[in-house]
């Protein structure tokens, strides 16, 4: 059979998969652990696989299980260079803050990896005009603090917070809050010693964030500073 209709018929497979399973990501996630025809196959043919398939259909569900499938091996740093070559890729057509943040939870392995290669990269997603790569450029470098087991060292992180501190996006601003609050758990004195200095400039969107986790006498120390 040749490749091309092969190709067709994977894809037809996961999207009946994705019509029988009710929209909630663990039952698609559950789904998606059942396995598919072509499951058995070679790790580098089935990422082949499931790229044609992110590729083929700007379909939310049916790229929420190609992501499973990144996620499934993102713990294999042996897999981690095609990992995030695949993701970059993807990338280019994330459309909602859902598969932004997907993605983000692999390209923050990706960076215990190769640092410098992924840091390079969310360096020039921080300043381009699609909001959803900015958005990315902040995300990634934390996720979440707890899934990860090395960091970079805080300036680098605030060195792509910093810019962002006045972008206009609500979805950009969310992500700048999520990062400010993961590097006040990693960096807890530099994160305060950040705020302090940009208090006048952090929008308020990020603000809620970037404090939710603190104590609460420090919330009240800081909506005090930017009250006054």
């Amino acid at each position: 059979m040749p490749a091309k209709i092969k190709q067709q018929d994977y894809l037809q497979e996961v999207i009946s998969r994705v019509a029988a399973t009710p929209p909630i990501v663990p039952l698609h996630r559950k789904a998606y652990k059942q396995g598919y025809s072509f499951s058995q196959q070679p790790f580098d043919a089935q990422l082949q696989i499931w790229n044609n398939i992110w590729k083929q259909t700007d379909a939310y569900w049916v790229r929420l299980q190609a992501f499973f499938f990144l996620e499934q091996y993102v713990a294999r740093r042996q897999h981690h260079l095609l990992i995030w070559d695949t993701s970059v890729s993807w990338q280019e057509d994330v459309n909602d803050w859902s598969l932004c943040d997907a993605l983000a939870k692999i390209n923050t392995k990706a960076l215990e990896t190769f640092p410098k290669e992924v840091y390079t990269q969310l360096s020039k997603w921080n300043s381009d005009k699609d909001l959803w790569k900015r958005r990315q450029s902040v995300v990634s470098l934390l996720y979440f603090s707890r899934t990860k087991k090395e960091y970079l060292p805080s300036e680098k992180i605030t060195a792509l917070i910093q810019p962002l501190l006045t972008d206009n996006e609500y979805y950009v601003q969310k992500g700048v809050g999520w990062a400010l609050r993961e590097l006040h758990t990693v960096y807890p004195a530099d994160a305060i010693l950040f705020l302090k200095k940009h208090i006048k400039q952090i929008h308020p969107i990020a603000f809620t964030i970037a404090i939710e986790k603190m104590t609460a006498p420090e919330k009240e120390s800081f909506k005090l500073m930017r009250r006054k």
